[in-house]
């Protein structure tokens, strides 16, 4: 078995922290811009449902990145790096925590990634693998921000504009920002979970591309069809979303997810998978990821199909005319096209030879991803700085990439010893 390896802080990570944070603060802009419309035209229940959008994804994402800085506090290199000042507040707990109440964190988080990698990447200081460290948390936190509001606020501007049969201006723009939004998450987070690949498994950019195509046209018809069940059933859409989020948590339970270091921050992350699941899938446990895929992907085709299918009963046939055959059509046609690029990318794109970084021999194959330590994994540049690999990352790069059949093998080789 071979050691993962990880690459060095890059001027492509330095500009992916940039366009990052351009990228939060556009669609931070349309969101107050869209909200200011709504409430000047007097839309006051559109209004609420926004700010109400924004509030939970920001108190959302502030709690993890409150949660993970107290981890990281925790760390054996943690004080080190503060003392050389290279943690930005990192020796000021009270300061952190307003900046958090203040739902500042995220952002801090996004200026001290680009202060780090400026440092390290312009100026040629040490810190890389801080650096790094910082991107693959903003990259989850952006996922999580994306499927927190950014999908929900797509929905919510598709039905405004069913309901009203007109777009403005400014709902073009929100929608162009969430859509945004959605696509730079998937393409940075599918390039932090290649950074954990070993050199020979690298994937090229045509795999993101892939990646990227399959995500989009899975999670587009999805937001379409919640939006156009919503403009004939608005009453339902709540109830629809309450019932599937409540069993979409518990699902993540019986999956006995360890993704967190408290109990109270893994409910957080149960909750959060679970509303990630209304839109798209996201593995969160390894063994079976296949069978897990299909069983999700079917209820999900079988939902959509039940939404779509509602709208052409409930619809308008004056008000639709120009668009509703076609959406009837196109729709499924395009989930469909996505299952297909799914099965492209496992097929063709997705590497098989990745295993579980070397651990000691003494333990199990099969262990689990909580229960991997920083010293299982070593850093490209020989700089031994295990405790500095960010181990939230590496658990979904674990699941991500880890192989059902290495995983039935292991097990069976374990079983062999015993």
């Amino acid at each position: 078995m071979e050691r993962a390896t990880f690459s060095k802080y890059s001027w492509i990570d330095f500009a992916f922290s940039v366009v990052g944070v351009c990228t939060f603060l556009v669609d931070w802009g349309s969101d107050v811009w869209v909200a200011t419309e709504f409430y000047c035209r007097g839309d006051f229940f559109w209004f609420g449902v926004l700010v109400g959008l924004m509030v939970l994804s920001s108190v959302v994402v502030q709690m993890f990145s409150w949660f993970w800085l107290k981890y990281d506090r925790e760390l054996p290199g943690f004080s080190a790096l503060t003392e050389r000042g290279v943690v930005l507040f990192g020796d000021r707990v009270k300061l952190s925590c307003l900046l958090h109440v203040l739902q500042l964190g995220f952002l801090c988080r996004h200026i001290s990634a680009i202060r780090q990698g400026f440092r390290v990447w312009w100026r040629k200081e040490e810190g890389s693998e801080y650096a790094v460290y910082l991107t693959h948390d903003l990259s989850m936190l952006r996922l999580i921000e994306t499927f927190c509001e950014s999908a929900p606020q797509l929905t919510l501007m598709i039905y405004v504009m069913l309901c009203t049969n007109k777009a403005r201006t400014v709902q073009f723009v929100s929608i162009a920002a969430s859509t945004t939004s959605i696509a730079w998450m998937v393409v940075d987070y599918h390039r932090s979970l290649r950074s954990f690949l070993p050199d020979k498994a690298k994937q090229g950019w045509g795999s993101s591309l892939i990646y990227f195509l399959w995500n989009l046209l899975l999670i587009a018809p999805r937001v379409a069809a919640l939006a156009l069940f919503a403009s004939v059933l608005p009453g339902y859409i709540a109830a629809h979303f309450l019932m599937l989020w409540v069993m979409f948590v518990f699902w993540a339970w019986r999956q006995r997810t360890d993704f967190m270091d408290s109990v109270s921050g893994e409910w957080l992350y149960r909750a959060t998978v679970g509303l990630i699941w209304y839109f798209s899938w996201f593995n969160v446990a390894e063994g079976r990821t296949r069978a897990r895929s299909i069983i999700y992907h079917t209820f999900i085709t079988t939902d959509g199909v039940i939404l779509l299918v509602t709208w052409w009963c409930y619809k308008d046939p004056v008000q639709t005319e120009s668009y509703a055959l076609a959406l009837f059509i196109t729709l499924p046609f395009t989930y469909l096209l996505g299952l297909l690029f799914k099965t492209l990318y496992y097929c063709c794109f997705h590497p098989k030879l990745w295993r579980p970084p070397m651990r000691d021999p003494g333990l199990p194959n099969d262990l689990p991803d909580a229960e991997v330590t920083f010293r299982d994994f070593s850093i490209q540049d020989g700089a031994i700085s295990s405790e500095l690999l960010n181990k939230r990352m590496a658990c979904h790069a674990t699941h991500f990439y880890s192989e059902q059949e290495v995983l039935k093998n292991a097990k069976n080789e374990e079983s062999t010893h015993l």
